[in-house]
C-alpha cells in the first residue's frame, strides 16, 4: 500500500514579507532618530533609501553631468528629507522623499546654469550681498534696507540692487559660498548645516518686497532687467533685442533700479 506524498511547505519568498513590517521598521528608525537623537538610525535610514536616491539621480541624468555627481546631490536631498520628515502623519517616507530629492537635483541644475551664464564678478557680488543681508537680518532683527546693506559693504545702492536682481532669478544660490557637487561649501560640508534654519529664509521678505516693486515697473524696464540679470545679455545685446541704443538701455536700467530703490 503506497503512502500519499504530502506537498512540502515552502518558506515565504522575500517579496511575500508584508510591507507593513517594512513600514514598522521605518517608523521605528525615525522614532529612534527624531525622538531619541540616535544618529545611527539616521545612517540606517540613509542606507535603506539610498537606492531610491540613485534611481532619481539616474532619471535626472542628461548626459552632461557625471552620474556620481548627481548621486551626491540626491544623497544630500535624501538626508534633508530624513531630517525634515514627520513620521507622525502616517504617510510613507518615500512619498515625501521623492519630491525633496528631485527638488535638490533641480536646484543643482539651476545653479549650474547660473554659474555658466552669469559673469563671475556678478556671482561674487550676489554672494556678498546675500551674506550681508543675512548677517544684518540677524543683528537687526529685521530685514535691512538697501542703504544699510550698501553702507555695510562700503558700496552703492545701485550695485546692491543689481546683485539682488540677479539673485532673485536663482534663489537657490548659496549664501556662504559657491555650491559644489561634492557636497562641500567653502570648506564646510552640507552635513554640518543640515537641520539648521536655512539663512535664505531671512531673505524671503526682502525678496518679496523687491518682486512686488518689480511688478510695478513698465514692461520695457522689466524686460531690460530680465535680459540683463536673468539671461546675462550685455547692454548692446539688449539694445539690439528691443530695438534701442545701448545708451538708451543704460538709461532704462538706471531708471528701473532707481524706482526699485525708492520702493524697497
Amino acid at each position: 500500500m503506497s503512502s500519499a506524498v504530502l506537498p512540502r511547505s515552502r518558506a515565504p519568498a522575500p517579496a511575500a514579507v508584508p510591507r507593513s513590517r517594512d513600514r514598522r521598521a521605518e517608523r521605528a528608525l525615525f522614532h529612534r532618530y527624531h525622538s531619541l537623537g540616535d544618529h545611527s538610525a539616521r545612517e540606517d535610514l540613509a542606507k535603506r533609501f539610498m537606492p531610491l536616491a540613485r534611481q532619481l539621480a539616474r532619471r535626472h541624468q542628461n548626459g552632461r553631468e557625471p552620474l556620481e555627481d548627481l548621486v551626491q546631490v540626491a544623497s544630500l536631498g535624501l538626508v534633508k528629507a530624513i531630517d525634515r520628515f514627520d513620521s507622525s502623519r502616517g504617510t510613507a517616507f518615500s512619498s515625501y522623499a521623492v519630491p525633496t530629492i528631485s527638488g535638490e537635483l533641480k536646484r543643482y541644475f539651476r545653479d549650474s546654469a547660473w554659474s555658466a551664464h552669469v559673469p563671475r564678478g556678478m556671482q561674487e557680488r550676489v554672494l556678498a550681498v546675500n551674506g550681508t543681508i543675512a548677517r544684518l537680518s540677524r543683528d537687526l532683527g529685521r530685514s535691512p534696507s538697501v542703504q544699510e546693506v550698501a553702507a555695510t559693504m562700503d558700496s552703492d545702492s545701485e550695485t546692491v540692487l543689481e546683485a539682488m536682481e540677479a539673485s532673485m532669478a536663482y534663489d537657490s544660490v548659496s549664501l556662504d559660498g559657491p555650491q559644489r557637487p561634492d557636497g562641500e561649501e567653502m570648506g564646510v560640508s552640507h552635513a554640518e548645516t543640515i537641520g539648521e534654519e536655512d539663512p535664505a529664509y531671512e531673505l524671503v521678505d526682502y525678496r518679496d518686497a523687491t518682486a512686488a516693486a518689480m511688478a510695478t515697473l513698465p514692461k520695457r524696464e522689466q524686460t531690460v532687467l530680465r535680459l540683463r540679470f536673468v539671461e546675462g545679455l550685455t547692454q548692446s545685446e539688449i539694445g539690439r533685442h528691443i530695438g534701442v541704443s545701448q545708451m538708451h538701455v543704460s538709461r532704462l536700467k538706471r531708471r528701473a533700479l532707481k524706482q526699485l530703490h525708492e520702493q524697497v
